[in-house]
């Protein structure tokens, strides 16, 4: 039984802002010193699946520099191992990918030059544990032309997902995706799903012909639902789509919990990554470090509260960094305040900067939609000037530099 896993890791992870503003989703930093990615290719590996084919699309350089050849999930293979697939414009039929499924058709003889008798069709920009030998039993058992993976999600998050509707023998009857109403249930959909190779072609062929943007939720799985032997497959670990700003300090927050049920120092399942040699973090004689996860080459002598630091983060004497997510070789200088904060990598603060403060929380001028709870997000490579005050839910773009504050910023503005 040939197995091929196709992981989609090109969106562009809009509501995500700064965040991904230079990188698709998939490769957005994620606990400290892991990709986002890097627990899906674990995922897979840990299962005993070495054929997988990554789908990029939007600003793939860093995801494509992160995998390289594959070889911190063993999968630089001579037979199998890691393929990128990317979008190109050809003569007659290609084009960027429309769409989740059309992406899957475009690499149709990806499927057939491995043959594939399964193909497992994964997202890349998920945060979670799962053995997908499980899912792969579950569909077998089932004799079922495509199974998917759902768990119970809170009624008020269900228009976030496709809602399934499932018989005693667990077979989809119905599938309602990102519903309005709330009553369609709360089984949804995980995006995690094992097609029958043969059927995966067959129903991708008859329905590309009816819709353009060709998608699983909207328009395949619909299709087989009415057609084929559709299974759910009940999973009940951790899982979280961190696809919002919210949703992604509230996960590496949780990370922090002693309880927090994503183990990242469980032997038995380990999550893989590129990284570099950096020497072991590094504690000045006045620094004070509580709740935080502190990664390789970081050197603290201020304080770091419930804070999640990446590779070679600086923080000065007097500097304070409290809630926050600050990525790999920020510099912050002394007396600098940091609460509640997500920097990105290659960040300059300057002494006594102040950033995150008051207690209002206006939602952001020009992203009301994404920064609403106070949370205040400095882009990549972004330079702010010694001793002035940012407020909350501000976001400072990718490569800002000094010469553009003009002072002190409000909360909900931007640079």
């Amino acid at each position: 039984m040939r197995v091929v896993a196709m992981i989609m890791a090109g969106g562009e992870g809009t509501r995500l802002s700064v965040l991904s503003e230079k990188r698709a989703k998939p490769s957005v930093p994620f606990a400290g010193k892991y990709r986002i990615i890097d627990f899906t290719l674990s995922n897979c590996v840990n299962s005993n699946i070495f054929d997988v084919a990554v789908l990029t699309q939007y600003r793939p350089h860093s995801l494509n520099d992160h995998i390289g050849i594959g070889k911190p999930w063993d999968l630089d293979r001579n037979r199998g191992g890691v393929r990128l697939l990317q979008p190109y414009q050809g003569r007659d039929d290609q084009s960027w990918y429309s769409g989740t499924a059309d992406a899957i058709l475009q690499n149709i003889n990806y499927i057939r030059e491995q043959r594939a008798d399964l193909v497992l069709i994964l997202s890349g920009d998920h945060i979670y544990k799962m053995d997908y030998r499980d899912l792969i039993a579950t569909h077998l058992a089932k004799n079922a032309d495509l199974t998917v993976a759902v768990m119970h999600v809170s009624l008020e998050e269900t228009d976030r997902f496709g809602i399934m509707t499932v018989n005693d023998s667990d077979q989809v009857v119905e599938f309602s995706e990102k519903p309005k109403a709330r009553d369609k249930g709360t089984l949804a959909s995980m995006g995690i799903y094992v097609f029958d190779a043969k059927r995966l072609v067959e129903r991708l062929r008859e329905t590309s012909s009816q819709y353009p943007n060709l998608d699983f939720g909207k328009h395949v799985i619909p299709t087989m639902i009415a057609n084929d032997n559709v299974y759910a497959h009940p999973f009940s670990g951790y899982w979280v789509d961190v696809g919002t700003v919210q949703s992604y300090w509230e996960t590496s927050m949780e990370l922090l919990d002693p309880d927090c049920t994503l183990d990242l120092f469980d032997a038995e399942w380990r999550i893989h990554t590129r990284s570099e040699e950096r020497p072991p973090a590094k504690f000045g004689p006045q620094s004070k470090v509580e709740g935080s996860m502190i990664c390789n080459g970081c050197v603290v002598r201020g304080t770091v509260e419930h804070s999640v630091l990446s590779p070679g983060v600086y923080v000065s004497p007097g500097a304070v960094v409290r809630d926050s997510i600050v990525m790999t070789d920020t510099w912050i200088g002394p007396g600098a305040v940091l609460d509640r904060v997500i920097v990105d990598k290659d960040v300059v603060i300057g002494a006594n900067v102040q950033l995150g403060v008051g207690t209002e929380n206006v939602p952001n001028r020009l992203q009301p939609d994404k920064l609403t709870t106070g949370i205040s997000i400095v882009g990549k490579g972004a330079h702010i000037p010694a001793g002035i005050s940012i407020g909350r839910n501000v976001v400072i773009p990718s490569d800002c530099d000094e010469d553009r504050f003009n002072g002190d910023v409000a909360s909900g503005e931007s640079i």
